[in-house]
């Protein structure tokens, strides 16, 4: 008989670490198959978000006749993630289905609504194997993840756009295991567990699963307090040395961490590949037989110290497919190794020539009822109307760095928080990263549905009113450039009458410029009330500065204040006025 464990999340904490740090697959040797090679594939995708619906999601793919020509094609969908993987499950049924985090959070509202559970009973009837936990999985801090794992209903009424259970059945949550390597309790111990071995025929696949060390500097500090994110390649090794003493050779590491190349997501020269994932495979095991990697929303498919790591952009576009050998003494055949990203054609694609060339997947019959009933169960919420814009409002950069759909923002946080009694705010500030998604608008004027302004502001962030001086503005500012964001820049969009300028020929630290509020100088000593979102308040993204802000007053969700904005000012239109500019 054989046996194996699997290592979801039990109803006790302490039980599944404890269990989760055994061996996780056994046999005796009276029934035990008898070991041959195997053929052995994996679909991996990542970064699904919650993306239940198609939406408008597209990817550029190369024209089947002309493969120096690129097409847009509709992509995406959850039932049609779940009809592709069906498809590939049929040609092998040693298929393992892998998710590579942020699954869930910053959700269009058909998932987010309802607290991601959506998500989660769509992924249990893709029979997905694993998931690692993205940084996105700790939105709501480390409870909310242990009931999305281990199922339960909801009993936090903070945020009363949000409901859970809402179809009447308790929910059941996840069926696949949940993995978190490095993420560790007081104790020193993980929170979920580290790895999961899966029998495939008569062979194993070991799966360690990390997520990006710098975690808390985007996520809510409260929601992961007291918890440490330890270094991705590290942990990966100390569990590979684990795995090893099971006797199991095939290992998969799912790292919740990416990078980014200059060719496209099958040119296996992968040009220019750079980022932490590139980092972190350089110093792997050299065990480690594939890296299936995340977050960063890129497609691609390198070869790098012989270890295949692949990416297959995000919110269910996209697969990444591997197909290997593992040979009868339990390694993995990297010679036999085929690997191809390969894109989910959902059925929106209206132009013939570009169905005739990508036909669309079928769409998968359980996991669509699943995606139709929650869909009716947000309708009378999300179409209701709450405001009218002039033009299509997008996230369309200046120069500088912000753009319309932030300044909009920005300018409803502030207006929310201007009077005395609100915080007397002067200045607000908006993180690029809690944007997501454009005001589309096809034939103006075009009402904002609540189901519009929640997909572009998802996250249930309430407004805080610090006080600082001019000089901590101008630190705040150079953190876009410094610490966890040196590697990639993010730029606050800043509310009107504030405007500043910044040299990018200066050294980090040193580029802000011409500060003004309202025309006149920012003064170093002079105090100046400015309004961000909770997750910033708390120095979110790395905006350590804005801990220190003093006199704070709480004010409305971010959400609440974008509705009101938009009632007083219906139809709203466009502001494309830069308020930051770039020099050099």
């Amino acid at each position: 008989m054989t046996l194996s464990l699997k290592s979801g999340f039990a109803k006790s904490a302490t039980a599944i670490v404890a269990l989760s740090l055994a061996v996780v697959a056994c046999s005796s040797d009276d029934d035990a198959p008898i070991a041959k090679a195997e053929s052995v594939r994996i679909v991996a995708f990542n970064d699904f978000h919650g993306h239940m619906e198609k939406g408008n999601n597209s990817l550029n793919l190369p024209d089947p006749a002309d493969a120096s020509k690129m097409i847009s094609v509709r992509t995406g969908g959850a039932a049609f993630l779940a009809g592709k993987i069906e498809e590939l499950r049929k040609s092998n049924p040693n298929t393992l289905v892998v998710s590579s985090g942020d699954a869930i959070g910053a959700s269009p509202l058909v998932s987010a609504f309802f607290r991601d559970e959506p998500t989660i009973e769509a992924m249990n009837a893709m029979k997905v194997d694993v998931n690692v936990v993205g940084n996105h999985e700790f939105d709501k801090g480390v409870a909310e993840l242990r009931r999305i794992v281990s199922g339960g209903c909801s009993t936090d009424r903070s945020d009363l756009n949000l409901s859970s259970c809402a179809t009447g059945a308790t929910f059941a949550g996840s069926k696949f295991a949940m993995l978190a390597a490095n993420v560790e309790g007081a104790d020193g111990k993980p929170i979920l567990p580290p790895y999961i071995v899966k029998n495939v025929g008569s062979q194993k696949v070991g799966f360690i699963g990390v997520v990006t060390r710098t975690t808390p500097t985007i996520v809510l500090p409260a929601g992961v307090a007291g918890i440490s994110f330890r270094d991705e390649a590290t942990t990966i090794n100390r569990y590979v040395s684990e795995l090893k003493t099971q006797n199991v050779k095939a290992i998969v590491a799912i790292v919740h961490e990416g990078g980014v190349t200059d060719s496209t997501w099958n040119d296996t020269a992968c040009s220019n590949a750079r980022g932490e994932i590139f980092s972190i495979v350089d110093k792997l095991d050299a065990e480690v037989d594939v890296v299936l990697s995340g977050h960063t929303h890129q497609g691609y498919n390198c070869v790098r110290n012989g270890v295949r790591v692949m990416q297959a952009f995000a919110f269910g576009r996209g697969i990444s497919q591997l197909d290997f050998e593992i040979s009868a003494d339990g390694q993995l055949n990297r010679s036999s190794m085929k690997a191809v990203n390969v894109a989910v054609v959902n059925d929106s694609n209206a132009d013939p020539a570009v169905v005739a060339k990508f036909p669309p997947v079928t769409a998968q019959p359980d996991v669509k009822a699943i995606v139709d009933r929650y869909a009716v169960l947000s309708e009378p919420k999300a179409n209701r109307d709450v405001g009218q814009i002039t033009a299509t409002i997008d996230r369309t950069a200046s120069p500088g760095g912000d753009h319309a759909a932030g300044r909009l923002i920005a300018d409803a946080q502030r207006g929310a928080t201007s009077a005395n009694d609100k915080g007397g705010a002067q200045i607000a500030f908006m993180n690029p990263g809690g944007v997501r998604a454009d005001f589309t608008c096809a034939a103006p004027p075009c009402v904002v549905s609540f189901g519009q302004a929640f997909t572009v502001q998802p996250f249930g962030n309430s407004l805080v009113v610090m006080t600082f001086t001019g000089e901590q503005i101008k630190n705040l500012l150079e953190q876009q450039w410094t610490g966890a964001n040196a590697a990639r820049p993010r730029i606050l969009q800043p509310s009107k009458g504030f405007a500043y300028a910044w040299d990018n020929a200066a050294n980090a630290g040193s580029r802000v410029t011409n500060m003004t509020l309202n025309g006149q100088p920012i003064v170093a000593t002079s105090n100046y009330r400015v309004t961000v979102n909770s997750f910033l308040a708390d120095g979110g993204d790395g905006f350590t500065t804005l801990i220190a802000g003093t006199n704070r007053l709480g004010g409305a969700q971010d959400i609440d204040a974008l509705i009101a904005f938009l009632a007083l000012n219906r139809p709203y239109a466009v502001d494309a006025t830069a308020r930051i500019t770039r020099l050099n």
